[in-house]
């Protein structure tokens, strides 16, 4: 795995995809720098070499070239990040960037417009790519985010970069770390898959028997569970037709030696709404006109348990309706029981959207070994994929 450390920057013009796709308000204000945060090693790295930093990146899904995807809202930002000077070009190919780049100084930045002004970057069209490899000696590849994308500027133009180019810090940090998980793991480990759906995460499910000691299944995804073995679950979430599914993956665990843990008792409410009235219920006799949206206390307690004897933990997918106070305490609970065993020399990876959300919303972000950055290619990886963006370095 080629890195940055392989390379000497000194006198180079370095092109880096950076995965700069933040939120804006409604004055197009950078509301989280987290991304711009994370590709701060990189770009100070190849700087404090004297090399040259040309970035680009998406923003939004652009139509056309309207004004509010320009990447010029978030300059100020990225250079308050960086502390160094940023420039900042209204085009990512073409004789504007060959301009901007004659007037750029040795040791500068330059930020090119978003990519997905041109719909050949979603194409993954090589001619376009080829216009952008024009602005660099050297590919760093850092957006992890947007690696499971066949995209021009990911999977494409490395092409271009034969024996040029490499993984910026983020995403050999990325790699590194859920292969941790999935192939180095010191054991027991444990997986926590939770979330609404069985069926956006079954693929995950059945990859991970074969690296976990423990399962974990948590949130709206546990009732289709529970009802395939018998429960009664009210009004609660469920997939009926994945049933047959819960059972055989309930199976396969079994066969590997898997132990899975399913929520023994639940928060039920009669109303989807922070305000309502709850009572706890065993999980599998929940009555008519119920449903639950939180792990029970008793859930909690055991959960807690397995997670405190665990060297590895993977978390991906809360176990309430956490975005609600009064069905957050479930996945507070398990956050605090993570954030312990990491403490206690446990090594825990956070990934998904929901997972990053959570830890963030409860502080708990700065107290496990590792979030990740990229939801989709995260879980791409975890099911087993490669991810074009990587594969593009590893085969250049």
């Amino acid at each position: 795995m080629k890195t940055l450390n392989d390379f000497d920057f000194s006198g180079k013009r370095a092109l880096i995809r950076v995965d700069y796709n933040v939120p804006l308000n409604d004055e197009l204000e950078v509301t989280d720098n987290t991304r711009i945060e994370a590709a701060k090693p990189t770009i100070m790295h190849i700087l404090n070499q004297g090399g040259s930093c040309v970035l680009m990146s998406h923003l939004g899904r652009p139509k056309a070239k309207e004004s509010e995807f320009s990447l010029s809202h978030i300059v100020d930002t990225v250079s308050q990040v960086l502390g160094v000077p940023v420039a900042f070009v209204a085009d990512c190919i073409g004789d504007q960037v060959e301009n901007a780049l004659a007037q750029l100084p040795q040791g500068g930045v330059l930020l090119l417009e978003n990519l997905r002004y041109y719909p050949e970057e979603e194409q993954g069209d090589h001619e376009f790519a080829k216009a952008l490899s024009k602005w660099g000696d050297i590919y760093v590849n850092d957006a992890f985010g947007t690696a499971h994308r066949a995209h021009a500027s990911t999977a494409i133009i490395a092409e271009n970069f034969k024996g040029q180019c490499c993984f910026g810090t983020l995403l050999a940090s990325e790699i590194t770390n859920v292969n941790k998980v999935m192939h180095h793991g010191e054991a027991p480990v444990t997986a926590i898959i939770g979330g609404a759906k069985v069926s956006s995460k079954i693929t995950i499910i059945e990859r991970i028997l074969d690296s976990v000691d423990h399962l974990i299944i948590g949130g709206g995804m546990a009732f289709t569970f529970i009802k395939a073995q018998g429960g009664s679950i009210g009004n609660s979430l469920v997939e009926d037709d994945k049933q047959a599914l819960a059972l055989s993956i309930l199976d396969k665990a079994k066969e590997k030696g898997v132990r899975v843990h399913l929520p023994t008792d639940t928060v039920i409410t009669q109303e989807f709404n922070n305000q309502a009235y709850t009572e706890i219920a065993p999980i599998h006799t929940i009555p008519d006109e119920w449903m639950g949206l939180d792990a029970g206390p008793e859930t909690r307690k055991n959960f807690a348990a397995v997670i405190s004897q665990s060297k590895t933990i993977l978390f991906n997918g809360p176990v309430g309706v956490f975005e609600m106070s009064t069905f957050a305490h479930g996945t507070i609970a398990l956050c605090e029981a993570i954030a312990e065993a990491t403490k206690n020399g446990a090594f825990s990876l956070v990934g998904g959207g929901d997972s990053v959300a959570a830890v963030k919303q409860f502080n708990y972000g700065e107290k496990v070994s590792y979030v990740s950055t990229g939801g989709g290619a995260m879980l791409e990886m975890l099911e087993g994929k490669t991810l074009p963006g990587i594969a593009a370095i590893l085969n250049a």
